[in-house]
């Protein structure tokens, strides 16, 4: 079976780097889980008191996910980190601290769950700054404070917004900017003090050194850079966290020389991805070897080998073909055979995928 490694100590001095990165910024932050959708192995492996110790919160965007948080760790502070569903409010205040919200009619239900509970449940209001993905609009924004201060068991502790997500729109000085100034609007208007301003992700890191965002941004949700030691605003490393925290490994289970072209007639039932051929290599041949694992557990296109003679032929539900030439290095020799391993690099999506898979091992190294 095909296996993800996942380097634990690795993943865990990335997170306590960022932990003493903040602290020494004064900003707050959330280590947002969602890429191990709630893999118990993953919470106690990683999640010990010496990593999260600095943490203001776990973040994740599914209940299950916050509800083996709990399980694993009942006194840890969790954010739930996408609007809620309304029919959810009674498990998001029973399983989140605090979650980030847009809409009324939802917080107006969180409100009467957390009373039921006799809890006080604490939010953060998503602002629209132009990604067009969750956020409240802005000529919105005194109208819906005002109505969610009401509320008697909400408790109002930020504003935010998400860019970067969906449009990549980029988190600009100007367009952080603005969450400042509704800060400092609704603070005025409703004599309050609201604790943070939630604008910062790990494509905002890079930011934070050159001046390039308010300083009033005091609460980040970091998710890639703490698990991938990279910040998707340029796809570097940053700082000195490790960016190989973990490798993909697929079994050879067949390796045959065949043709470049398939022989037959080529109609449109096939439910895989195929590269591309020429007519005219009808006659030529190379080594293919299939792999153990397919569309269901991966996409392609988020995974990379170093091996820079392989290429890819085609994947299905559960195998994929690659190329390998003539199968030999340059001394000669054999270069692959079935049992050996191909080793590839996953990004974000593909670990994310990888964990969800029920077909795929998944070992944890110290």
């Amino acid at each position: 079976m095909a296996e993800l490694i996942i380097h634990s100590k690795k993943i865990k001095n990335n997170i306590m780097f960022l932990s003493k990165y903040f602290e020494k910024h004064n900003i707050a932050w959330s280590l947002i889980t969602k890429v191990f959708s709630g893999d118990k192995t993953f919470l106690k492996t990683i999640l010990t008191k010496d990593v999260i110790d600095k943490i203001n919160s776990i973040g994740d965007s599914r209940i299950t996910s916050l509800r083996n948080l709990r399980e694993v760790n009942p006194n840890i502070k969790t954010i739930y980190i996408k609007p809620p569903a309304e029919i959810y409010v009674d498990d998001v205040v029973e399983y989140a601290n605090i979650s980030l919200n847009t809409s009324l009619t939802t917080i107006k239900a969180l409100n009467k769950a957390a009373k039921r509970k006799n809890k006080t449940h604490k939010i953060i209001i998503m602002i629209e700054l132009g990604e067009l993905r969750e956020g409240v609009n802005r000529e919105n924004i005194i109208d819906f404070y005002n109505q969610v201060f009401r509320l008697s068991n909400i408790e109002v502790i930020g504003i935010g917004s998400n860019l970067g997500c969906m449009y990549g729109v980029e988190p600009t000085f100007d367009k952080l900017l603005q969450l400042f100034l509704y800060k400092e609007l609704i603070n005025t208007k409703f004599n309050k003090n609201l604790k943070f301003i939630s604008g910062g992700t790990s494509i905002t890191l890079p930011l934070i050194e050159s001046n390039s965002i308010p300083k009033d941004i005091n609460h980040f949700r970091i998710g890639e850079a703490a698990f991938f030691g990279v910040s998707p605003l340029d796809g570097k490393q940053f700082k000195e966290l490790n960016t190989d925290t973990f490798e993909f490994y697929a079994n050879i289970i067949e390796l045959e020389e065949k043709n470049l072209v398939p022989d037959g007639i080529i109609n449109h039932a096939n439910i895989g991805h195929t590269s591309d051929f020429k007519e005219n290599d009808i006659t030529e041949k190379s080594y293919k070897a299939i792999l153990d694992f397919g569309m269901l557990d991966v996409d392609k296109e988020d995974i990379e080998t170093k091996d820079t003679t392989i290429s890819f032929v085609g994947i299905t539900s559960d195998m994929l073909v690659i190329d390998v030439g003539d199968n030999k290095t340059k001394a000669g020799h054999l270069k692959y055979k079935v049992g050996d391993k191909i080793k590839f690099k996953p990004n974000y999506m593909a670990v994310a995928r990888l964990l969800n898979s029920k077909f795929i091992d998944k070992v944890y190294t110290n």
